[in-house]
């Protein structure tokens, strides 16, 4: 395995993770790997010893395979969002992208192929170790701020959203990615933009899985792609949030 940087970040530091592979020889690559960075891994390898450890545990993040005896980890991912949180890392065989934008529009974080490289994992595990730091820090200091955008309203100290005063269900991830974009109102912001906000760049820089998260927002939001009433693609630019009146 490759050797990056082990200086990495303040949120890898003695990182608890939950990695969820039936692969034991997997497991251990990836923990003997991980330990010198800072991860400290526990290992389940069927689906539902993996959901009772991430339910149980305190963990920094989970990596999670989605074929796994017992129950798949499609559904393991469903069940563990319903009370939880942490940031989930999906393993998807071969890349396939019917399985990346089932697990994101589920609550997945991020996605890795299981052909990944050391150092990718490395890369993406760091950045969603430290958005779930950062998302902590926002919760313990947040002034209470509020935002309302036309039958949007956001609280970013209870980190609550809702839309003609029904809640809404967003992961962190979602909440940040709608708070980012309410902030700005009315301009453009790019997919980088969004990516440095809400996670870091720590992604490939043709990473289009903030679409499938804006995807996932607009469907919670009951908005339209091709007509929306809240977030507008604006072609080969990025996305808005509009405010009534705009087009």
């Amino acid at each position: 395995m490759n050797k990056p940087d082990k200086s990495g970040d303040a949120a890898s530091q003695n990182a608890r993770i939950l990695l969820v592979d039936d692969d034991p020889k997997l497991c251990r690559l990836v923990t003997d790997y991980l330990r010198p960075f800072g991860f400290e891994a526990t290992c389940a390898h069927t689906g539902p010893e993996g959901l009772q450890k991430a339910l149980e545990g305190s963990y920094q993040a989970v990596i999670l395979d989605c074929m796994l005896p017992g129950l798949d980890g499609f559904e393991v991912l469903k069940q563990l969002r319903r009370t939880s949180t942490v940031p989930v890392l999906m393993l998807t065989a071969l890349g396939e992208e019917s399985d990346r934008i089932v697990g994101l529009e589920l609550g997945a974080d991020d996605y890795l192929p299981k052909t990944f490289s050391s150092r990718e994992l490395l890369a993406r595990l760091r950045a969603v170790t430290r958005r779930c730091a950062i998302t902590a820090s926002r919760e313990e200091d947040a002034p209470g701020d509020e935002i309302v955008v036309n039958e949007l309203q956001l609280n970013g100290a209870s980190r609550k959203a809702a839309v003609r005063c029904q809640p809404l269900t967003l992961t962190a991830l979602e909440f940040d990615l709608l708070w980012c974009l309410a902030r700005s109102a009315g301009r453009v912001l790019t997919r980088d933009h969004l990516l440095e906000s809400i996670a870091g760049r720590d992604y490939e820089v043709f990473d289009r899985s903030i679409d499938v998260h804006i995807s996932a927002l607009r469907r919670k939001l009951g908005d339209d792609a091709r007509n929306p009433q809240y977030i507008k693609t604006v072609r080969s630019a990025g996305y808005m949030l509009m405010r009534s009146g705009e087009d």
